[in-house]
């Protein structure tokens, strides 16, 4: 669990966040240690433990906040063609998925809250919820437009378009291609269509 920021010193709470993102460039997530970070902030590792439970948690917060800080909040484009919004959608994700230092960390991350339900929901929290939201809120839109059945349950409907990306990348039992979203949009869109 992550102490409360009202507590922590800014301006190492920053230097950590930066190293963290650094050396994940750097060396990747498998080779990222505490103390490593803890050397390239210029703090001691005892602060990092203090404030975050242990890697992920740092790694994740770095995230989350570059990502914050680089990005307005998330929204999809409404073109007015909802399978083409969703297809870009896919498109986006699968290119996510193909970077490999993207790939790995979050691999990793993934790992880690399968044995830390706190790390999990953190993810949930803070890093998918507000994609899946900003997903829903399209089909939503889509739904107000006449294009999207009512009485859809839009979380299945989320669900329906990024399980197989998700499987396909975190299983490799297949190639994850822009090929394969087109035809996951496809699917779905026939699926949720009025």
């Amino acid at each position: 669990m992550t102490a409360d920021p009202a507590r922590r010193n800014e301006r190492s709470r920053r230097a950590i966040l930066t190293a963290t993102l650094e050396l994940l460039g750097e060396t990747g997530y498998s080779d990222l240690t505490i103390e490593s970070i803890a050397a390239r902030a210029g703090v001691g590792k005892q602060t990092i433990y203090r404030w975050w439970r242990g890697k992920g948690a740092v790694v994740l917060e770095a995230l989350v906040d570059s990502t914050m800080a680089a990005a307005e909040p998330v929204a999809l484009p409404d073109t007015g063609d909802i399978r083409a919004d969703l297809r870009d959608v896919l498109r986006a994700t699968v290119a996510e998925f193909a970077d490999p230092k993207l790939s790995a960390t979050t691999r990793a991350i993934t790992i880690e809250t399968l044995g830390d339900e706190g790390l999990a929901e953190q993810v949930r929290d803070q890093l998918l919820r507000p994609q899946l939201d900003a997903v829903k809120a399209r089909l939503r839109a889509g739904q107000d437009a006449g294009q999207v059945r009512d009485g859809i349950d839009l979380d299945q409907a989320v669900e329906l378009l990024f399980g197989p990306l998700y499987h396909r990348w975190l299983l490799r039992n297949g190639p994850l291609t822009e090929s394969y979203a087109d035809g996951v949009t496809d699917l779905v869109v026939a699926a949720i269509a009025k």
